[in-house]
Order: structure tokens, then C-alpha cells, then sequence
């Protein structure tokens, strides 16, 4: 059996019951990106490169403000962003939510609690740049305010980058507070093994 075949027949199988990954790999150069952002109500443009230059960034994709999961992991990431900022890493999360809703998500004390900044990525073009699926607006959908979510959405993943711009790790497929986690655990890691280093 080829080995194309057999890749199908996998994703076939498995269609439905396990999360989409996204296609780049840890190993790979991330793709640079800047956008306009949110931190704490305040807009600017969010350049990856620039960041990159004061140690490793999360960037965690997530598809939507102000729904369940993703109010959750934005509270997450705000309440452990001190640990992160010891270990020399930043945090970004992008997603296609407009920069006027992210202005509100970013200051709003129960979630991003200007702890972080939120990148609009209104067309999907990071996120695909990165391999994540993107999928339509569902008609009707409403965010936990009760207001209609009219943008898409990208799969929850989260992209671990060392300041040389490349992927260290890829983390889809866990809760949002798990993968908060995760996330802390290999900027941990990245920080010891820097430690030894010098």
C-alpha cells in the first residue's frame, strides 16, 4: 500500500474524531506577520519580528472573542502571562475577530485583562499562513454577549517560536486551560535549556 493511500485512508478514518492540526511542524520558520492588535482597549500594529527579538513568543490562534472556550483560555493565559514574562517569553492571540471587537476583548477585566495583546487577522491570511483551517461565519452563531458572530473562525492552536523565528512546538487538541498549560511547560523548558547554555 503507497504511502498517499494510506495517509487518506487515515485521515478519512479519523475525520471527525480528532482535532485539525495545524501543517507547519515544529522545526519549521514561522511565517512573519503583522497586523493591527489590541492591548488593554489601545490599538497598533503587532510586528512578530519585532518580538521576537526580546526572547520567544506564544502566538495562539482561537476562533472567537467572547465565546465560551476561547473567554476561558484568554483568562488563562492573563492569569499565568506573569509566569510566562519570567520565563522571557510574550503571548499574542489572533483570531478574525474585527480590531473594534478585540479593542473591548483585550481590556475586558474577565478575560485578556490587558495582560496581553489580541491580533486581527479579519481575512484568515495568519492563519493559513500557518496551516490552521479557517472556516465561514455560521449563520445565526452568537458570542456569549448575545451579539451575532458575523467573521470566521480558526482552529484553536498554539505555536511556540524561539527568537530565531522558528516553531519549537505546535499544541492543538487540548482544552483551553490545557493548552495554556502546555504552553507555559515548553517556554519553561526553553528557558532552562537556554539557562545551561550560558
Amino acid at each position: 500500500m503507497n504511502r498517499k493511500f494510506l495517509r487518506f485512508a487515515l485521515c478519512w478514518l479519523f475525520a471527525g474524531t480528532l482535532p485539525a492540526f495545524a501543517d507547519l511542524p515544529a522545526g519549521s520558520i514561522a511565517p512573519p506577520f503583522e497586523a493591527a492588535a489590541a492591548l488593554a482597549g489601545k490599538a497598533f500594529k503587532y510586528t512578530l519580528s519585532t518580538e521576537l527579538k526580546r526572547g520567544p513568543v506564544v502566538v495562539y490562534f482561537y476562533p472567537s472573542a467572547y465565546t465560551g472556550g476561547c473567554n476561558l483560555q484568554a483568562h488563562t493565559f492573563a492569569e499565568r502571562a506573569e509566569d510566562f514574562a519570567a520565563e522571557g517569553a510574550t503571548i499574542v492571540g489572533v483570531s478574525l475577530d474585527s480590531i473594534a471587537r478585540l479593542q473591548q476583548f483585550s481590556a475586558d477585566p474577565e478575560f485578556c485583562a490587558g495582560k496581553f495583546p489580541t491580533a486581527s487577522d479579519v481575512d484568515g491570511s495568519i492563519a493559513k499562513s500557518f496551516g490552521i483551517e479557517v472556516r465561514a461565519a455560521e449563520p445565526g452563531k452568537k458570542d456569549t454577549r448575545g451579539e451575532e458572530i458575523t467573521h470566521g473562525r480558526a482552529e484553536r492552536t498554539t505555536f511556540v517560536i524561539t527568537s530565531d523565528g522558528r516553531i519549537n512546538a505546535v499544541i492543538g487538541g487540548l482544552r483551553p486551560a490545557e493548552n495554556v498549560a502546555q504552553a507555559l511547560t515548553v517556554v519553561t523548558q526553553l528557558a532552562k535549556e537556554s539557562a545551561k547554555r550560558y
